[in-house]
């Protein structure tokens, strides 16, 4: 299944409280369930102005419906088509 990173432009994300993080979680993992399965949230990077989230999901449009549905921007999705790490470099 395909891996999406969105990136989602929040003005002040990075000084939202934990509560407020919350919050947010609880209301994605809500849309999350009410699509079903095949969509699935890894897990986000929240910096000062922006949320970068990965996802797991059948397609762009199924990402998209998940922000739409959850009130979400999604300024930038984009298809993971490569992942590398430090273990990369060994032969």
């Amino acid at each position: 299944m395909p891996k999406y990173l969105i990136e989602r432009e929040i003005p002040g994300a990075g000084d939202l409280t934990k509560q407020e993080l919350q919050a947010i979680s609880q209301k994605s993992c809500g849309v999350l369930s009410e699509l079903g399965p095949q969509i699935q949230w890894v897990q986000s990077y929240v910096t000062k102005d922006k949320i970068y989230c990965v996802y797991i999901a059948p397609s762009e449009e199924m990402v998209r419906l998940h922000a739409e549905k959850g009130g979400f921007p999604a300024n930038t999705i984009a298809a993971v088509s490569e992942i590398i790490d430090p273990t990369t470099s060994e032969a």
